[in-house]
This record gives structure tokens, sequence and C-alpha cells, in this order.
């Protein structure tokens, strides 16, 4: 009898010491999970809101190709064509150098821009409220204009026709649906028109994003202009309204917006015509991104090896 009152006792400790031994382990595991940063996904689904950028960069690795346009027709009868009366295209690749740094380059048809820029992800919001409360990317752009200039005495010189953009793109995920940008400006673009338009410039841009399904998404943007404007080369701030269509690898992305310009310094500051539906003013753009992965593709190399 008593033996077996030791050995109920004995597995009565067994037990206990299991129990806890396991809580503890429990409790090390969770120690640990809170200090693994709970960083928020997805702000934006893509590198751009519309045809401005966003806080997002490319992981490392991975390279963004991308094709934009933009489709308009002009009041004169005479020119009306099979689609558009005018287009104008880039084509980009932007490649991540890291999880939080990437560089790219493109040229544009219609207005003969060529640009390279660089984004660095500062900040990034977290879910785990231990860390930054919004998601901060700093970008910087050089452009440069080759086209024909008819005033040749105004486009003298190469460091005359490049031009600069610096922002701060922050923006917060306020909901699984919703996240909003804000992007303080700053443009220098010496080359000049006219003798009124100056060549620095500072804007506001306000970007948002409402997701309405699985892979679609509702966008908008809106840059506020401030300096001094010329009153015979007149401005007004770009504006746009679309949809971003996401299919695996493969982002569309459709919009209506005033800025037949794509690069950042040309649409920012040179948008000439308000956002109506009367020819020039309404525009419509179309950009196509697709990803290629090679970090995938290196790994998938090295375990067949």
């Amino acid at each position: 009898m008593k033996s077996k009152v030791y050995v109920f006792f004995g597995m009565v400790v067994l037990v206990a010491n299991s129990v806890l031994a396991q809580k503890g382990l429990l409790e090390i595991l969770d120690e640990e999970q809170e200090d693994i940063p709970q960083y928020t996904m997805a702000t934006f689904k893509a590198t751009r809101i519309s045809y401005g950028h966003s806080v997002e960069t490319r992981k490392k690795g991975i390279l963004e190709i991308s094709m934009t346009t933009r489709f308009w027709n002009t009041p004169s009868l005479n020119s009306q064509s099979f689609v558009a009366d005018k287009m104008n295209a880039r084509i980009a690749l932007e490649y991540g150098m890291s999880d939080r740094f990437s560089v790219g380059v493109g040229g544009s048809t219609w207005d003969g821009l060529f640009d390279t820029y660089f984004k660095y992800r500062l900040l990034r919001q977290r879910d785990d409220k231990k860390g930054s409360f919004l998601s901060i990317t700093l970008f910087q752009n050089a452009s440069y204009n080759s086209e024909a200039i008819a005033l040749p005495s105004r486009a003298t010189g190469f460091s005359k026709r490049l031009s600069f953009t610096s922002q701060a793109l922050i923006a917060r995920k306020f909901t699984h649906d919703f996240s909003f940008q804000i992007t303080p400006t700053f443009v220098h673009r010496p080359l000049r028109f006219t003798e009124e338009p100056p060549k620095n410039y500072v804007a506001l841009g306000f970007g948002g994003r409402y997701k309405l399904g699985a892979h679609l998404a509702l966008v908008s943007e809106y840059y506020l202009v401030g300096g001094n404007r010329s009153e015979s080369y007149p401005t007004y701030g770009p504006f746009s309204i679309g949809t971003n269509w996401e299919l695996g690898d493969v982002m569309l992305q459709f919009m209506l917006t005033n800025a037949s310009h794509i690069v950042e310094d040309a649409f920012i500051t040179g948008t000439q015509y308000n956002f109506n539906f009367k020819n020039p003013n309404l525009n419509f753009g179309f950009r196509a991104t697709y990803v290629i992965h090679f970090n995938r593709k290196l790994k998938g190399l090295k375990l067949q090896n």
C-alpha cells in the first residue's frame, strides 16, 4: 500500500515539474517574441501611389521593371488621331540594394527627360507600439532635360539642364484598408523657358490608398505647389485619381490626371493644365510593373547544387 502511495506522489511531482518547465519555456519564448520588431506590412502595395513615389522600397535582390504612359487629346479638331493626340512614355528600372535602400533609372519620350534616383527607408511603422507610429522614406532625384530648346541661350551647359527633387515621404497605415502619406518636397529646376519662373520650388504632396478588395485599391494624389507663379507660364498642382490592381508579381495602375509629365520635378512644377474634362486638361495614365526576384533564383541554384 505504501509503495502505491509513493508511486502516486512521485507521478504528481513529475507532472508538476513538467508543467512548470513548459511554463518556463513558454515565458522565455514570449519574451523573445516581444524582442522581435513587428513591422507594419504593405502600407502601399507599390513603390508609387499613382504618379508619385510611396514610402515602399524594393527588397534586396529584387529588380522592378516599369512602363508608364500618359495619353491626352489637344483642342485642335485636326489633330485627332486613332487613340490619342499626344503620348508620353517612360521606361524605368529600380533595384533593391538592401531591404531599405533602392536605386532607379528611367527615361521619358515626350519631354526628353532622363532621370536617376535613390530611396532610403529611414523609419518603419511598427504594430507592436514599441517603435515608430509612422514610416519615413527619403527620396532624392536628379533629371537631365535632353529636349531641343528654341532659346539656346537659356539652355547652354550641362548643369542648366539638370534638375533635383528632394522629398521626405511620411506615411501611416491607419487601418487594414486605409493608408495616407504626406510628402514635403523641394525642387531645384534651373532650366527656365521664360525669365519669370523661379529656380527653386517648395511643394507638399498628399496621397492616399483605400483597399477595395483582395487585390484592388483606390488611390489619389495631389501636390500643393508654393512659390511665385509666372503669368506667362501658368501652372497648376498635379492631381490624380485611379486604381491599383495587383496580380502576383505584376502591378497595374490606372489613373486620370492633369499631369502630362512623369518625372518628379516636371510634373510638380510644370503641370500647365487644371484638372477637368476639357482637352488637354485630362490625361489617362497607365503604369505596369513587373518584379524579378534574383535572390529566389540564387537560392534555387544553391539548393540544386
